[in-house]
């Protein structure tokens, strides 16, 4: 049965991180909220999250249902996918080191979100403009830096060319999605940065070239980056 996969149906977000996983494995599965409303479209999502008809709900989207299993959490679903296709080490040590590098992605989204909405998720970006502009510059100064460049290192103490050595993992896959989303975002401190992290950048494109992942990303399927997601573009972000 194809996998049922539960996020928003507008924005790429954190789901996106699970449905490049899945399509580059090529996994049948069904974006369960942008399916019609009937048996479908977010209505079918918000059941799930009610704690009313399964056993351990999950706090919000993305989740995966894989038969009887509901899983939460994107770093937690991507190391269930990585362990079932083929997209995760075979050994404890080197799950463990996928699942940390891809908790410290789950780091960098969380301080990306904050940049546009520092105060409260609650509040639109309007109502918090001016704090907005004081993260995001300590962000891109600091913060942006130092996580890219972590990864630019690991990339070259890993002995190949992907974060875990010769072969790709999910945690390359997000780190692909990381660029893509920061370039959106911040098209001007990344133009500067990606001179000093070129690994990372080959893997981006390298992960950019492979046939499922490519035909994807040219496809309908492949959510716009808009102003709803975790990457935002604000001009004024950049000081443009």
């Amino acid at each position: 049965m194809p996998y049922e996969l539960y996020y928003w149906p507008e924005i790429q977000g954190r789901g996106e991180f699970v449905r490049i996983a899945l399509e580059e494995v090529g996994a049948p599965y069904v974006d369960v909220a942008r399916k019609p409303a009937k048996g479908g479209g977010v209505p079918a999502m918000m059941t799930l999250l009610d704690g009313k008809r399964v056993k351990h709900p999950p706090f919000a989207p993305p989740f995966l249902r894989s038969g009887q299993l509901l899983i939460g959490q994107t770093a937690n679903i991507l190391l269930f996918l990585g362990m079932r296709h083929g997209l995760a080490p075979r050994s404890d040590a080197g799950r463990l080191w996928a699942h940390q590098l891809q908790l410290t992605i789950a780091d960098l989204l969380v301080e990306v979100h904050d940049t546009h909405h520092p105060i409260s998720a609650r509040l639109y970006y309007e109502d918090q403009r001016r704090e907005a502009k004081r993260r995001a510059a300590d962000f891109l100064q600091y913060r942006m830096p130092k996580f890219l460049h972590y990864f630019e290192r690991m990339l070259a103490d890993s002995g190949g060319r992907h974060l875990l050595g010769r072969k790709l993992t999910y945690v390359d896959l997000s780190l692909f999605q990381v660029v893509e989303g920061l370039r959106y975002a911040f098209p001007h401190a990344m133009a500067r940065l990606e001179k000093k992290v070129p690994r990372v950048i080959a893997l981006h494109d390298a992960v950019a070239k492979r046939p499922r992942l490519a035909a994807y990303l040219a496809s309908e399927r492949r959510i716009a980056f808009n102003e709803q997601g975790i990457f935002r573009h604000y001009p004024e972000l950049e000081g443009k």
